[in-house]
């Protein structure tokens, strides 16, 4: 997008409105909410060009019961940038979106309404559920009404839509400037035809691909698990000794899993291991079930783990996968879908005491049946010693509370360059194409992508999702034909394969012999969510829109999610339309509580955000979230929230003070030629300064040192700058004139630099005397500034303001009012600053009420001091 800044700078004069005679930050959040959608002050102008155009790739969040104080803070960085960029002349496509299919609504709507999804029930229509909110609750899962899918899909969606309006009630609350009419669902109708459209192209292409192969199981959640889902954790676990039987006597491997022994197909050594050189090429018979497996090498195997030979087994964890992918070795897989082992003794034990002991483990869970192989291995003496104790690490999904299981099952597939060279390079190129803010986030992106080890499984085996668009005949045996998918039209999306029929088939063809049956499989809410370009951009239903929003400028988002959203919206606008999705990629930190952990719904220790800004108010909570780098963690802190809150009644009592010169109808002077005294001059080259400091800031996406910069100057301009003018901005003349000019100018160009962060408080003044809105008025430059201030430094300000300082601490300590005059003073300051204060003398002189003498000198000090001060003697008696 480029830079347009041809929007015309303030008028050199605006009408004075009606200064309330008292200011606060109460209800501003509501009145002003209701006027900027009254008013359509953001709504996106979708005549612009493409290069007019500033877009933005919202994160959706989850609808699954509430925002918490993390949404707070990252989504206030990404409005914060969306209000610049509206001030710096672009047109700003801000959509927000509601990412409500996948687990989380699923479980969220069985426990409201009591239900649970059988797909094989039919559809019931005006279907009512047994029970609506907490009292779902208190249903076991054994008890949930079974429904059909459609039915549960559609309370899904009833339940989504209250969630959803409850969210957008506190983003407004917030102040996000949302074009509030371009809100988009990952489970309406338009986004499921987005996804599946988007499957169909890629499966046209051979960049997804079905196939039947081991993959991670979550048994609890009856699913498959991709890599980017996968959580390390620690679990108990113990090693057990086994002896493996050969023809020279034991071999002893180490291993976790004892109850997979009836699916090994082999033991391996590393190549080089001389303990095992005489075994390479030979077999063993395994314990218990007298299966004979060869001795292999391989150099994956560990020799200084355990003792160094291990089982391989179909499948124990994605080691056994590699070896036996890669060693042509055969599957024996004895762990089924529910966790539990297979219910008849497979065909490949064949020894008659094997089989009687695999029928005694047939159905068990995978604890129960450790517990018995166990105890079976003592009583046959192939157990060395008893098992060690010990912590290992398993992969967990990340919903999940039980270990993943390796389970050979038939799922979807795209490819993502973990088995592909070619296009993981190219991806690699993306990435570095991309810019990360902060930068170092980059290499979080290489690192995922270079240690991907296969492509993205994309199927799931839940109900509420994007369907597959794909049917199967089925043949004379009623068996589906997988390698010839039927497929729909481009034109007849969304569908439902459950509910809809392929052409040249009926209804009553499903499931039987020679009919069809639709594949029973949701797409990973990965493969919706990696299209939110394209969803909110509308390119299936809207090219002229997408045309003007893609690629778009900016993906904000959490760092924990750049190996899944960021990377597969690459993978997926990279193989559909060979470019990023978007230039530039924010990536913001986590919240931290008082423990310096991260919040998360998980652990149970968020904070929801609504009390906060009804008791702090928007702006200071906005100001908390700004205060944040991107990438870096900040801590939750209440105070940081109070000192925003003051920042923003500052705002409005600073600037009723700069407009409470001249009559209600006299019109305020923003001309810069009209500031003539060195003091108003250094102020103002003072501000020129903090609006280079801050748009270079913004432009390098770091609303942090904008703020920084910003406030930094406000303080000074309340605390030193105010107080050195105000006698004279009371006063008339030319200097009167000069002050109230260069009041009106530094208000107007700091309620600019304030209002991304804090829209209401700047907003609220800028409706006292400007027309319009802030958030639509131009972001300042520094031009005049620069003009009016001439030669000045701003150095004349913080120094005049040191001596003012002095003066004043003279009659504090005393415990004298600041009225008091002063008739006679030493005024000593540092020898740099000397001139800087002669040359605001004037102003110093009438701040301290310094009446009499005032002798100025420089000296070798650090700061302003005053000597032998001689007070008003009435004052002093307190008259």
């Amino acid at each position: 997008m480029s830079d347009l800044t041809s929007r015309p700078e303030s008028p050199t004069t605006a009408t004075a409105g009606r200064v309330p005679d008292k200011v606060g930050l109460e209800g501003l959040e509501t009145t002003w909410s209701r006027r900027w959608a009254e008013a359509g002050t953001y709504a996106f102008d979708r005549t612009c060009t493409r290069e007019q155009v500033y877009s933005i790739d919202t994160p959706p969040p989850t609808v699954s019961g509430s925002l918490h104080v993390g949404h707070v803070f990252s989504y206030t960085h990404t409005d914060v940038v969306a209000r610049y960029r509206r001030m710096r002349g672009a047109e700003v496509f801000y959509p927000m979106g509601w990412d409500d299919n996948g687990l989380p609504t699923e479980r969220r709507v069985q426990n409201y309404y009591g239900v649970r999804c059988d797909p094989s029930l039919p559809y019931v229509p005006d279907f009512t559920p047994p029970f609506e909110g907490t009292d779902g609750k208190t249903i076991k899962a054994s008890d949930q009404v079974p429904i059909s899918r459609r039915n549960f899909v559609e309370l899904c969606e009833r339940l989504t839509v209250e969630d959803e309006r409850l969210f957008e009630a506190l983003w407004r609350y917030l102040g996000l400037s949302v074009d509030w009419s371009m809100t988009y669902q990952t489970i309406s109708a338009e986004a499921r035809a987005v996804a599946q459209q988007a499957f169909l192209r890629n499966l046209a292409r051979g960049e997804a691909y079905q196939a039947e192969a081991p993959g991670l199981w979550d048994v609890t959640f009856q699913t498959a698990v991709a890599q980017a889902e996968l959580e390390a954790r620690d679990y108990p676990g113990a090693f057990h000794r086994v002896a493996f039987h050969g023809a020279d006597g034991p071999v002893v491997i180490e291993t976790t899993r004892p109850e997979l022994l009836p699916a090994c197909v082999a033991l391996i050594a590393h190549p080089d291991d001389e303990r095992y050189q005489h075994l390479f090429g030979t077999t063993v018979t395994t314990p218990l079930f007298g299966v004979e497996v060869p001795v292999l090498a391989h150099p994956a195997a560990e020799p200084d783990k355990g003792a160094g030979i291990a089982m391989c087994c179909t499948f124990g964890d994605l080691t056994d996968v590699q070896w036996w992918r890669e060693l042509q070795l055969p599957t024996r897989s004895v762990v089924q879908r529910d966790g539990r082992l297979l219910r008849e003794t497979p065909e490949w034990i064949t020894d008659e005491a094997g089989r009687t002991r695999f029928a005694e483990l047939a159905g068990k869970t995978t604890f129960s049946a450790r517990e018995a192989v166990v105890a079976g291995l003592r009583e046959t003496g192939d157990l060395d010693g008893e098992p060690t104790p010990t912590q290992r690490k398993a992969n967990f999904y990340e919903k999940g509370d039980k270990p993943l299981e390796i389970v050979t099952s038939r799922q979807w597939y795209i490819r993502n360059g973990g088995r592909d060279a070619e296009l993981r390079d190219a991806l690699l190129a993306r990435g570095a194409e991309l810019g990360f803010h902060p930068e170092f986030m980059q290499v979080r992106y290489e690192n995922w992508v270079g240690g991907l080890n296969g492509d993205w499984l994309i199927s799931r085996q839940r109900f509420f999702g994007v369907p597959f668009p794909v049917w199967y005949a089925l043949d004379e045996d009623g068996q589906p034909i997988h390698d010839a998918p039927l497929l729909p039209t481009e034109d007849q999306l969304p569908i439902d394969p459950s509910s809809d029929v392929p052409a040249g088939y009926t209804a009553e063809q499903r499931g039987v012999p020679g009919g069809f049956v639709g594949d029973p499989d949701i797409m990973d809410t990965w493969a919706t969510s990696s299209l939110t370009p394209q969803i909110a951009g509308g390119w299936r239903s809207d090219p002229d829109l997408f045309a003007r929003v893609f690629p778009m400028d900016l993906r904000p988002q959490g760092q924990d999610i750049i190996r899944t959203w960021l990377f597969s919206t690459v993978v997926r606008s990279h193989l559909e339309h060979g470019s990023l999705p978007w230039s530039d990629a924010a990536i913001s930190g986590w919240i931290l509580d008082p423990d310096r952990k991260k919040m998360s719904k998980s652990k149970g220790n968020v904070v929801t955000p609504m009390g906060l800004l009804e008791e702090h108010g928007s702006d200071a909570v906005r100001y908390w979230a700004a205060s944040a780098r991107l990438g870096t963690d900040a801590a939750f802190e209440v105070g940081q929230m109070k000192i925003g809150r003051r920042l923003a009644i500052k705002v409005l009592n600073a600037s009723k003070f700069a407009l409470s010169f001249g009559g209600d109808d006299e019109p305020a002077s923003l001309d810069p030629a009209r500031v003539t005294v060195a003091l108003d001059q250094a102020m103002l080259a003072g501000l020129a300064d903090v609006v280079e400091q801050a748009t270079a800031a913004l432009e390098a996406y770091d609303h942090t040192r904008a703020l920084e910069v910003t406030e930094t100057f406000f303080w000074t301009f309340c605390d030193d700058y105010l107080e050195l003018v105000k006698d004279r901005a009371y006063g008339e003349g030319a200097g009167a004139d000069s002050a109230r000019t260069a009041l009106c100018l530094a208000l107007d160009v700091l309620l600019r630099l304030l209002a991304p962060v804090l829209p209401f408080a700047t907003e609220e003044v800028w409706s006292w005397w400007r027309e319009g809105s802030v958030h639509r008025a131009p972001w300042p430059r520094p031009d005049a500034l620069r003009t009016a201030a001439g030669d000045a430094s701003f150095a004349t300000v913080t120094a005049s303001g040191a001596a003012l300082a002095a003066l004043r601490k003279v009659k504090s300590e005393a415990k004298v009012s600041m009225r008091t005059e002063i008739l006679a003073v030493r005024l000593e300051v540092p020898t740099a600053a000397l001139a800087a204060v002669e040359s605001a003398l004037d102003d110093v002189r009438a701040a301290g009420r310094a009446t009499g003498t005032l002798e100025l000198v420089g000296g070798d000090v650090e700061q302003a001091t005053a000597h032998d001060a001689e007070l008003g003697e009435s004052v002093k008696r307190g008259g």
